[in-house]
């Protein structure tokens, strides 16, 4: 086995694809795409995103301190690529992308409607990091479709069909392979 070095990068793929609502006022409501996401903690939930300074939401969540992660779908793929493609600064992204700003339950951001899964979160510390902000934040509100449950109120990645974004391209995910444990997981006697 041969391995090739290239130079240190970020290549922890796939990511997840998210589309980030933010704004207090429907004026300033924005929508910004993001890969650089994930879970920190969870106890309480916590989970983090990361933005470019220059970005039009990088200023609003600093300053309204709050925004939902709207998890995205293969439905949503042309969604998700052009809202994080054009600027909040330029474009109402709800009105060109035909998405549904809802009220969040706890945040005064809105929700996407047609997310299979929105994550309200406050933010609890920013991390200016170099090229990007981490923004640390506090889970405060989950809303899952119903239209998403299989038969045991669980959320189904195969009805959702999510979207996950690999080294500049965006993919949906295949089969289940194993459920957690699977691998030690002690065979039921007869």
């Amino acid at each position: 086995m041969s391995k090739i070095h290239w130079k240190p990068g970020t290549m922890i793929y796939p990511l997840p694809a998210v589309m980030v609502s933010c704004g207090h006022q429907p004026e300033e409501y924005n929508i910004i795409t993001i890969a650089w996401t994930g879970t920190i903690n969870s106890d309480p939930p916590m989970c983090s995103i990361s933005i470019r300074p220059g970005r039009h939401s990088c200023e609003i969540i600093k300053r309204t301190g709050e925004f939902v992660i709207n998890l995205t779908t293969e439905e949503l793929a042309k969604a998700t690529d052009w809202c994080g493609c054009r600027s909040g600064r330029k474009y109402n992204k709800w009105e060109k992308m035909n998405l549904t700003p809802l009220p969040a339950k706890i945040v005064k951001a809105p929700i996407i409607g047609e997310s299979p899964v929105n994550i309200e979160c406050v933010v609890k510390n920013i991390l200016e990091l170099g090229t990007h902000h981490m923004f640390i934040a506090e889970v405060v509100n989950v809303s899952i479709d119903d239209k998403y449950l299989d038969e045991q109120q669980a959320f189904s990645f195969a009805k959702a069909r999510p979207l996950v974004y690999n080294h500049g391209h965006y993919f949906g995910l295949g089969k289940m392979i194993g459920k957690f444990g699977w691998s030690v997981q002690k065979k039921k006697q007869k």
